[in-house]
């Protein structure tokens, strides 16, 4: 990344140009929402802003273009977050603000001595101070300041706390020489913080004092295989609860009775006062009518199941339970070629592919981004191809739903060993930063979920209505039935599915979860649901999965993903079909 490309995104407009920095998990991205008004999402473990943000902020009449920096631990480039970070502070800025933990100052002030030695002005946020009193932990900002030189304002970013006071800093400091900074040793810079941390910071023994709330009693417990592996069993179980019975109760008791009984009806009125019966109606309202599937299957079955996800993955982010899932699972991820931490972009898959796969960029190896990259695509469904998967068999049995995601698991343990042993390289241990355990701010936690449900119906609402109507004109015009009968040898005889099925064979191109939904209307028996299943589950990456796999290797590894899911989807599919029909052929025998 350049220069050029970094400031061609600054607004012209502005008079100045500020950065956000700081160590992973801080803070940073909760600032620039306040201060901006742009969404960033935000979340209680590292790694979640790999990229930049650009927006603009006004102080006085003065416009400036606030930059949040990607969180890094130090300016020692090793990864691509900290090559992005060095290269903004190489481009200049009019004045720094760097956000501090103050939870962890020592740990925090080995990046604040780097940013220092840039000699560009700064002022710090000494951020999370209320959970740091809770802690018995108390910081004199005044001598912080005193010692590194720069203003340092405590508040609490999430409440709002200072955040007008670190602003005005910010533009005071502009054009105002601060102390030169000479550049020390990482020995000298840990030692240094060491020193500055004993002598403004006194911690009390809080525990006699007040009673530990619910958060702080199993903040340690929950990084222990005893019981931190049953808690984390327990969480998961009652997550996947929620997100199939809220599901199923929302459609059931709203979004189906409202589509059924007032959409429906309002759209067939409409549609046939200026249309009359005919190939356009039924492409319009028919069977397969895009006006009709292409608001049914996105909002009325699947966006349920996706509400209920984004509030359990936006609970799990800001309680800081992820990391400490990483933790309990890296015996089981070193089995497959990958670290605890890992654990990360791979739960980021279930929202989507596309997060979780730019989400490697802070992986410790090629190696590991090769592998996480491969099985995200191949084993983990997304948020609403898991919501079709639980419309289509969850209705008839859920442990057909448990049957397709632990076959899933396999594949992904499978895939997982193959590829450790094939790709070159290695991946480094885990290191993986454990965050206080929080209870997430409710507020911040539904306006994430309120910005990520509208991502997914823009993004997802016009793919699916165009690939509806595209197979709606196949329908009406016969070509699925030209065209099923070309593939028939292998979606009948090897699959064993009806012949219409191979209309998912085009659609799920477009959208993982259009591979299921046109299963809903064909009255498939257990065994051809569970076939189908397991084939929409590995089946070929989207067209924007695609498109980034593309864009952050290269075009050939995209296409080696596409031939491997697709094979595995059809292999795995025909195996279950053909073994079901030897036990069938025994018991007849």
């Amino acid at each position: 990344m350049s220069c050029h490309e970094i400031n061609k995104r600054i607004d012209p407009n502005s008079k100045y140009k500020i950065l956000l920095m700081g160590n992973p998990n801080v803070g940073k991205s909760v600032v620039f929402s306040k201060y901006t008004g742009i969404e960033a999402i935000t979340a209680n473990y590292p790694g979640t802003t790999v990229s930049y943000s650009v927006g603009n902020i006004v102080h006085e009449n003065e416009q400036a273009s606030l930059i949040d920096v990607p969180g890094t631990y130090s300016l020692e480039v090793t990864s691509e977050a900290e090559d992005i970070a060095k290269e903004m502070l190489n481009s200049g800025a009019d004045s720094i603000i760097a956000v501090l933990d103050a939870t962890n100052l020592e740990r925090n002030l080995n990046l604040a001595f780097e940013i220092l030695e840039y000699n560009i002005p700064t002022v710090f946020l000494l951020n999370m101070v209320d959970v740091a009193e809770r802690k018995g932990i108390m910081i004199d900002a005044k001598k912080l300041s005193e010692l590194l030189g720069a203003p340092v304002i405590p508040g609490v970013a999430v409440l709002g706390r200072g955040l007008n006071r670190l602003l005005d800093n910010a533009y005071k400091i502009i054009n105002k020489e601060q102390p030169r900074h000479i550049e020390l040793s990482q020995d000298e810079k840990w030692e240094k913080a060491k020193k500055i941390a004993n002598i403004v910071q006194t911690k009390e023994d809080v525990s006699q004092d007040r009673k530990k709330n619910f958060w702080e009693k199993i903040d340690n417990l929950t990084v222990s295989p005893w019981p931190g592996l049953p808690i984390a069993i327990a969480t998961m179980i009652g997550a996947m609860g929620l997100i199939v019975g809220g599901g199923k109760a929302l459609r059931a008791v709203l979004l189906l009775p409202l589509f059924n009984n007032y959409y429906v009806p309002f759209m067939e009125g409409l549609v046939g006062r200026f249309v009359s019966p005919g190939l356009l109606y039924n492409i319009l309202v028919g069977e397969l009518g895009f006006l009709i599937k292409g608001v049914e299957w996105p909002i009325a079955l699947v966006l349920p199941y996706v509400f209920f996800f984004y509030i359990v993955l936006s609970f799990l982010e800001d309680s800081g339970f992820l990391p400490r899932l990483g933790i309990l699972v890296d015996g089981v991820m070193q089995k497959i070629g990958l670290q605890g931490g890992s654990i990360i972009p791979i739960f980021l898959g279930y929202g989507c592919a596309v997060p979780a796969i730019l989400g490697t960029r802070a992986a410790t190896s090629e190696k590991e981004r090769k592998i996480i990259s491969t099985i995200v695509p191949l084993c983990v469904p997304c948020v609403s191809q898991l919501g079709a998967l639980v419309v289509l068999l969850g209705d008839h049995s859920f442990m057909l739903v448990l049957a397709v995601l632990a076959i899933s698991f396999l594949v992904m343990f499978i895939a997982g060993r193959v590829l450790d042993k094939v790709l070159p390289g290695k991946v480094n241990p885990i290191i993986l930063e454990v965050p206080n355990l929080l209870q997430p701010n409710m507020t911040a936690l539904f306006r994430k979920v309120r910005m990520r449900l509208k991502h997914f119906i823009l993004e997802a609402e016009l793919p699916m209505i165009l690939a509806i109507g595209f197979a709606s004109l196949m329908f009406e015009t016969g070509a699925l039935i030209r065209f099923g009968e070309i593939i028939s040898p292998l979606v009948v005889n090897w699959l064993g599915l009806p012949q219409e099925a191979s209309i998912v064979l085009i659609l799920g191109i477009v959208r993982r979860e259009l591979a299921v939904l046109p299963l809903l209307d064909m009255g498939l028996g257990i065994r051809q649901l569970l076939v189908g299943g397991v084939v929409a589950m590995f089946y070929m990456p989207c067209v924007a999965v695609f498109g980034v796999l593309a864009k952050e290797f290269n075009f050939r590894f995209a296409l080696k993903i596409a031939l491997l899911t697709t094979v595995v989807a059809l292999f795995i599919g025909g195996i279950i079909h053909q073994v079901f029909n030897l036990f069938a052929l025994i018991g007849v025998a």
